[in-house]
């Protein structure tokens, strides 16, 4: 699967073929360091690892800035490997956004969604709460209500409802089309939303 690292870069619009005003995300794609490569005969499957981001070589262990000396690159923020990589590629080329993709190609994204803290189960999923406030109810409107236990079963069902953390968590968004590439400076415009906030860094899968 052909696929690339890059960053959020924020949200704009352009203008389709039919006048529509398209909503687009912009991602910093690469360039992506090959920091490995794996084959039949040593591991049992064809892959490439990607690297992108620089990281200071302080703050990397031993082990991880020996594994980017054999590349011949800086030790990277974000290592992500991509499983039947379908352009052959050695250990420290250069993987470019133009080379994986192009306009109209249709991509999976996936990204950290943004953290929210502890939310109560309003905003968390969407409950309504009491909305009869006029019939004795002055503090129920943003209340989870019955969580359905009694004396049998005695206990709370996992899964259930409640509030708690919400947002961190890795998401994937399946079917988004590539607008436009602009491999000069590194940068594709996603058609629609992905997840993360504004520099977090994101994979772009091909389907």
């Amino acid at each position: 699967m052909n696929g690339i690292i890059g960053k959020k870069i924020g949200m704009t619009s352009v203008f389709a073929e039919d006048g529509r005003n398209v909503a687009c995300t912009v991602v910093e794609a690469g360039p992506c360091v090959v920091t490995q490569k794996k084959t039949e005969d040593t591991d049992g499957y064809y892959s490439l690892q990607l690297g992108f981001g620089e990281k200071k070589a302080k703050n990397s262990s031993n082990a991880l800035i020996g594994h980017f000396d054999k590349a011949n690159t800086a030790p990277k923020r974000k290592v992500v490997e991509f499983r039947d990589f379908e352009i052959d590629k050695g250990i420290g080329d250069v993987v470019t956004v133009d080379e994986v993709f192009a306009e109209g190609d249709v991509v999976h994204a996936v990204g950290t969604s943004k953290g929210k803290g502890f939310q109560g189960v309003v905003k968390r999923y969407n409950f309504k709460g009491v909305n009869d406030a006029t019939h004795g109810q002055h503090n129920r409107q943003r209340a989870p209500g019955s969580i359905g236990a009694a004396s049998y079963p005695a206990k709370v069902f996992k899964g259930m409802r409640m509030a708690g953390r919400t947002g961190g968590d890795r998401v994937k968004i399946k079917n988004l089309q590539i607008v436009k590439i602009l491999p000069e400076q590194n940068l594709v415009l996603v058609k629609g939303a992905i997840p993360g906030h504004k520099g977090s860094y994101v994979i772009l899968e091909k389907k």
